[in-house]
């Protein structure tokens, strides 16, 4: 078995799901926290489990190049290596490839190192190889994913290149009989709304276990997101994860389960963090304010998380303004706990019936926080 997805309740087009693998189960909607270069920043796998993640994202790009694929493989693969027992998905680094201006030709991308400059190759068979030495449980084939402003002539590109793409990711993938490994295709086309659907019936074609869409959370608005994501979920079948990247502030979430969409990653909970803001019931929470130099009450009150239970908006502060790296750790514990919590509302939403509801209380405290970006 690769990969099996069971439907367990729907609302209108949202669904709860459960995602089965040689290495165990997931449930969606899902929330994967992104461990970029095999860990979440300022957090330790022992962590991840204690907040109850059950996925995470790493990126092959960034892997690849350092300590390179087959150091991994050679520690005994990223689960080993990280300490971690849940499921990884690797993302095949096409997103970061492409935003450092490769190079790009039918056959894949040549691009220079972030670290030291040096010239690297990526096509879609390599990729499938470094995800392969990497050990995810799911990996992702190589993409185009082309920039928010891109004319309809180079989104028609990226999206024939993108489906060219998958089909040799298939073949290789086939070929190195990774049975255990799943391989998820990727859905383009900007915010046109034709050429999303259009891209999203062939890749299906292709047959994977799964299918993302891409290319979207790079800068259009909320609701053009909603509008290109609406007919791309429309031709994804029914009996196999969507997944949508890039995603994760509360109000971008719930309405994309709305229109059917499983799983999601993004940066937001912890980059938030990092600069000092929280996550609440009632909105983002800037710690730095001075507002809070002397307030006793936990970030949220009506959070049930370790931090929450035990320090101060005061105390986290403090240890922000003095530089110290612990206030950085804490919240995003607390950030991931939130929107861990979000989603586990989000699932019993839609078990009962409910999710409109929830749509509107979100939208109502949280429509003012942009579209999350990759």
């Amino acid at each position: 078995m690769t990969l099996r997805f069971t439907t367990t309740a729907t609302d209108g087009a949202a669904r709860c799901g459960l995602v089965e693998t040689p290495r165990g189960r997931f449930t969606t909607p899902c929330f994967m926290p992104v461990g970029t270069r095999g860990s979440v920043k300022g957090l330790s796998s022992a962590d991840l489990e204690a907040l109850g993640v059950e996925v995470t994202l790493a990126n092959a790009y960034h892997l690849m190049l350092r300590p390179g694929a087959e150091v991994v493989a050679g520690m005994g693969g990223i689960h080993r290596f990280t300490a971690w027992s849940g499921h990884v998905l690797t993302d095949s680094g096409g997103y970061q490839v492409l935003s450092l201006a490769a190079r790009v030709d039918d056959d894949g991308v040549t691009f220079r190192s972030t670290y030291d400059g040096s010239t690297h190759r990526l096509t879609p068979e390599r990729a499938v190889a470094v995800q392969g030495l990497l050990g995810a449980d799911i990996q992702m084939a190589l993409d185009v994913c082309p920039p928010l402003s891109s004319p309809p002539g180079l989104l028609r590109q990226a999206v024939e290149r993108t489906v060219a793409w998958g089909v040799r990711a298939r073949d290789a993938h086939r070929r190195e009989g990774r049975e255990g490994q799943a391989l998820f295709g990727i859905v383009q086309g900007g915010i046109d709304e034709r050429l999303r659907a259009e891209s999203a019936r062939r890749t299906v074609e292709l047959d994977l276990s799964g299918y993302a869409i891409g290319g979207l959370s790079v800068g259009e608005s909320r609701s053009e997101m909603l509008a290109a994501l609406a007919p791309t979920v429309a031709e994804l079948p029914g009996d196999r994860p969507r997944y949508l990247m890039g995603v994760g502030d509360p109000v971008g979430l719930a309405e994309a389960v709305a229109l059917g969409a499983d799983m999601f990653d993004c940066v937001l909970p912890t980059r938030l963090a990092r600069h000092g803001t929280a996550l609440t019931a009632a909105g983002p929470l800037r710690l730095r304010n001075a507002t809070f130099a002397q307030d006793a009450e936990p970030i949220d009150p009506t959070c049930p998380c370790d931090v929450c239970g035990r320090w101060s908006r005061a105390y986290l502060r403090h240890q922000l303004v003095v530089g110290e790296a612990s206030a950085r750790r804490l919240i995003t514990m607390h950030n991931l706990a939130w929107i861990l919590a979000l989603v586990a509302r989000i699932r019993a939403a839609v078990r009962a019936g409910t999710l409109t509801a929830l749509r509107a209380e979100l939208a109502n405290r949280w429509a003012h926080l942009p579209a999350a970006s990759q």
